[in-house]
């Protein structure tokens, strides 16, 4: 093999490793901001069930009405 080659597949290399590193990490953020979706859709799934959806101050009426 040429010099050129080896310098070359080297570099390469060193590219897959950082990629595989970049992977990797947003493999661990995709977990857990899917663990935080889940916990925030339990709650709320929670809080609609206990009918306290939202909070109504004083005489106001949702904007819906």
């Amino acid at each position: 093999m040429s010099v050129e080659i080896e310098e070359r597949l080297a570099h390469l290399e060193r590219v897959v490793d950082d990629l595989n590193d970049v992977v990797a990490r947003q493999a661990e953020e995709i977990a857990v901001l899917t663990r935080r979706v889940a916990m925030l859709m339990e709650r709320e799934a929670m809080r609609e069930a206990d009918g306290s959806g939202g909070v109504v101050i004083g005489n106001e009426r949702p904007p819906h009405y």
